[in-house]
């Protein structure tokens, strides 16, 4: 399956600098491989579409990432990410340290 949509994960630091920890297709894998990153500054959650110039669809920071679950419902209608996919990422955000 063709993916449209890309997580963007990274570490925000209290100085405003951040570090892209990596780019994934799929939550699975954003899971697996985004939401670990070493000590220090804050995680930030980028949603965007392929090779657009457009605003990002979403962004959230932790330790709480807002309305996270909440806004990619959206994208769960469209059928775009599974409601299982969201499942795994809201609890792999309170699994990791990283979540309030």
């Amino acid at each position: 399956m063709f993916r449209r949509l890309y997580w963007v994960s990274e570490q925000v630091f209290t100085d405003g600098t951040s570090k892209v920890n990596g780019v994934y297709t799929s939550i699975p894998d954003l899971v697996r491989y985004g939401l670990q990153y070493a000590d220090g500054g804050d995680l930030r959650l980028t949603l965007t579409k392929l090779d657009s110039s457009s605003d990002p669809l979403g962004t959230w920071m932790s330790p709480g990432f807002g309305e996270m679950e909440t806004a990619i419902q959206e994208y769960v209608k469209t059928e775009e990410i599974s409601s299982e996919h969201v499942k795994m990422l809201i609890n792999g955000l309170s699994a990791s340290s990283h979540a309030a």
